[in-house]
């Protein structure tokens, strides 16, 4: 039953063109470069793989974690079809010669934001000024978050006092070394609420988040390819990207599910047998929900329902992971799982500029992305 509620009629009929070419008994190997480490945060990709998706529609997937450089240069080289990279790196990239495209957009919302304490009335970007703000580095994904925040406000960074502190928000946070940070929105403010409702945040009580989502619209993590492998195999890319749809919006529609799926590849997730009993329970309750073919809100509902069902019963520390999970879907979710809009590569390339990271604007963004592997388009 959850099968079926989790196939729309247009990606069934993509799945079945897709069965004729790919026999479920002639899988192709394939591999699919992530980057950190192995974490809750992935569970699209192990539902993928642990639930059949993937195989679905011709795959045998293997999931190798490797650092975002190392992802883009395989891809680029023609050493890997299939990565999960940073809009920001696909523009860096292809500024450097090296041709890779963007084909389904994973997450909708940029993850960054800046963490601030609940009750200093910091609610906007001109709160911060003259504040010291701890970053873990001028790189990556946090920096051009902050790059964006700032420049939505008219403010440069002489503005505040950056302070490098590494990946350490929560603790330098909680002992009060910085007046704000920036912070992963999924993860670190849930890290700072637990430190505060335990009584170990000093004197912050609890934590609010100035969101880049709510000031610019970033292009952030997804799915590339190299344009070489893009013109010769776009059936096969079609494929991979239904796969990873259909584990995608499973995951969003059934999180306590993804979640049991995902403590096959992470370590250390609690496995306490009450809580994997529990999620279990939930799981199934989950699949008759949606069973009466609820609406995108009333699922967005049925999910947080299920951890205020779990914090009934467990401590903060034993539903985290979780939270986590939870809080990133809200960062997958949309209409169209995958579109991405050219607007949002627009003020990326904007923001790389005026990072110093790209020395002009002359890249069409039009080649750095496509959409027409998902939605209507595919």
């Amino acid at each position: 039953m959850q099968r079926l509620i989790r196939l729309s009629i247009v990606l069934l009929s993509v799945i079945f063109l897709v069965s004729s070419v790919y026999a479920q008994d002639d899988l192709t190997d394939e591999r699919i470069l992530l980057t950190f480490i192995p974490n809750v945060q992935f569970a699209p990709f192990y539902v993928g793989v642990d639930d059949g998706y993937f195989a679905e529609t011709g795959f045998n997937i293997a999931l190798e974690h490797l650092q975002e450089p190392e992802v883009v240069d395989l891809v680029a080289a023609g050493q890997a079809n299939y990565g999960i990279v940073s809009g920001e790196q696909v523009i860096l990239a292809r500024s450097q010669g090296r041709d890779v495209v963007y084909v389904y957009e994973w997450f909708q919302q940029y993850p960054v934001g800046i963490a601030v304490p609940a009750s200093d009335n910091m609610t906007t970007m001109a709160d911060l000024v003259g504040k010291k703000v701890g970053i873990p580095g001028r790189f990556g994904a946090s920096y051009s978050g902050l790059t964006t925040l700032l420049e939505s406000a008219e403010l440069s960074e002489s503005d505040i006092q950056l302070e490098e502190i590494g990946y350490n928000a929560p603790e330098v946070f909680c002992l009060g070394a910085v007046d704000a940070a920036i912070v992963y929105v999924n993860n670190e403010p849930l890290q700072i609420h637990n430190r505060a409702l335990a009584g170990e945040c000093g004197d912050i009580e609890d934590v609010e988040i100035i969101t880049v989502a709510s000031q610019a619209d970033l292009v952030s993590n997804g799915l590339i390819i190299s344009a070489d492998f893009l013109a010769e195999n776009p059936d096969t890319v079609q494929a991979m990207v239904t796969g990873l749809d259909l584990a995608l919006q499973s995951t969003i529609n059934n999180p306590a599910r993804a979640y049991l799926t995902s403590m096959n590849y992470v370590e250390n997730l609690p496995d306490d047998e009450a809580f994997i009993t529990m999620l279990n329970t939930l799981a199934e309750e989950q699949d008759i929900f949606l069973a009466s073919e609820p609406t995108r809100d009333e699922i967005t509902v049925s999910r947080w329902a299920m951890r205020d069902t779990l914090a009934e019963t467990f401590d903060p520390d034993m539903i985290t992971q979780f939270e986590v999970l939870l809080t990133t879907i809200d960062l997958w979710d949309a209409d169209t799982l995958g579109y991405s809009e050219l607007s949002s590569w627009e003020t990326m390339r904007d923001t790389l500029l005026s990072m110093g990271m790209l020395d002009d604007a002359d890249d069409d963004l039009t080649m750095a992305f496509t959409n027409q592997f998902v939605g209507d388009d595919s």
